[in-house]
């Protein structure tokens, strides 16, 4: 190619025709003998290319839509950035990655910032990003809906979960800076409203790099508490921070602290930042706090107010129970009324025992009359059929020894004994002769 064709190169510029020329050698009119030894290999014109293209793109911003993005099992990711008309090949390193807030996904709009490097392996150019935001949004913006969103399709919003707050807790636990202006406004209200509250400081950063692990860190050390020592367990905790910007706030927008929010048995009441703040932490949280002030006021009602409660409950209790004991009194009074004497309805029981008892001994003195009159009928009924009265007329009767009755001589023979009952007595006998 000589300098005349390059000149004619269509919408060329200036810059574009000193790249080229620097690739292309000098043209002379004659080539040299040994000119097929001076051609560059493919490796040496690629790492030509690419020194001239890195050296040149090492600072740039590229606007386009991410499309086929891939996170490889080493963290990077990789995906392509085109427009209507082009595409380039884009890589995004793992350690960048991790400080990207939001989630890429294929379709989104972007401003990318990095270097163009080449891949002499295929001979293709890439760009290598160090950071990228969305268009028409801020990136931590984009990062909070979609974490929002994420957790809100999990339930982690839903208030069948919300844990009550102990009206009276015993033992309150603040989870946020030992040396920030929260934790004494929190301390100031807490000893206006009730002193002598047992209250428990769990220092943790809430700001920075450290904020996320310290403050999951002390929310497990709060729950073992309770689990190695119920007798002094946590009743309620109070997580948060003062104002800030939304990047002083962000760690209560990470992930991991909403789950170990969501995962703690203790009640939480979240008090990030000012009224206006909403983090992903106070939509998790059991409460939802404007300030660290009114999360001390949420937690622990007026000493005061309770003294006065009491006061005023006692008189009540006192009325009600007046009134309840008047009621009773009347109604004992109307009961009285209708008692009668215990005397007078023992003698009446006693004179109707006296009446039942004489009529129970006149009916028994009766029937052992008839009862009497009965037998002695049957008595002579019976003596009037009684064989001895037919002996007593004149009659006899004989029996066997063992007892039988005689009735013809064919019931004996000669020689047995026998007995006659006559009147007066007894006569044995022993048979000589019986006839018929």
């Amino acid at each position: 190619m000589s300098e005349r064709t390059i000149e004619r190169e269509k919408g060329a510029s200036p810059e574009q025709l000193d790249f080229l020329s620097d690739l292309v050698p000098e043209v002379v009119p004659e080539k040299p003998a040994d000119w097929r030894s001076q051609v560059p290999s493919v490796s040496a014109l690629t790492r030509r290319i690419r020194g001239h293209i890195e050296n040149s793109f090492f600072d740039v911003w590229i606007k386009g839509e991410i499309s086929n993005f891939k996170r490889a099992p080493s963290g990077h990711a990789y995906f392509i950035l085109k427009d209507a008309t082009a595409q380039m090949r884009a890589i995004m390193f793992r350690s960048q990655l991790s400080k990207i807030k939001f989630e890429l996904k294929d379709g989104m709009e972007v401003l990318l910032h990095g270097k163009i490097t080449v891949y002499e392996a295929r001979g293709e150019y890439q760009v290598d990003c160090d950071t990228l935001e969305p268009v028409g949004v801020g990136a931590l913006q984009l990062a909070f809906e979609q974490l929002k969103q994420k957790l809100l399709k999990e339930g982690l919003f839903d208030p069948k979960f919300k844990k009550p707050l102990p009206y009276l807790p015993r033992r309150i636990g603040i989870v946020t800076s030992a040396t920030g202006a929260a934790v004494k406004d929190i301390l100031k209200v807490l000893v206006r409203r009730f002193p002598n509250r047992d209250v428990v400081i769990i220092p943790a950063s809430v700001q920075g790099e450290k904020a996320v692990p310290e403050i999951c860190r002390a929310l497990e050390l709060a729950e073992r508490w309770n689990l190695e020592k119920p007798e002094r367990a946590f009743d309620v905790l109070i997580v948060g921070r003062g104002g800030g910007s939304i990047e002083d706030l962000w760690c209560f927008n990470e992930e991991a602290i909403a789950r170990a929010i969501f995962r703690c048995p203790i009640p939480i009441i979240s008090a990030v930042g000012h009224e206006i703040d909403t983090t992903i932490a106070d939509f998790v949280s059991d409460v939802r706090a404007p300030t660290p002030s009114a999360a001390a006021e949420m937690v622990i009602p007026r000493k005061d107010d309770l003294i006065q409660l009491v006061g005023y409950q006692s008189q009540r209790l006192n009325r009600i129970l007046a009134s309840h004991l008047e009621q009773w009194r009347l109604h004992l009074s109307h009961l009285a009324q209708r008692l009668v004497d215990p005397r007078q309805r023992m003698r009446k029981l006693h004179e109707s025992i006296v009446v039942m008892y004489t009529r129970v001994c006149s009916a028994m003195k009766n029937r052992v009359t008839v009862s009497r009159t009965r037998v002695e009928s049957a008595m002579q009924m019976l003596n009037s059929l009684s064989p001895l009265q037919v002996i007593g007329r004149g009659y006899s009767l004989s029996q066997k020894l063992d007892g039988s009755i005689i009735r013809s001589p064919s019931d004996v023979k000669e020689g047995d004994e026998m007995k006659t009952r006559i009147s007066g007595g007894v006569i044995y006998s022993r048979v000589i002769t019986s006839q018929e």
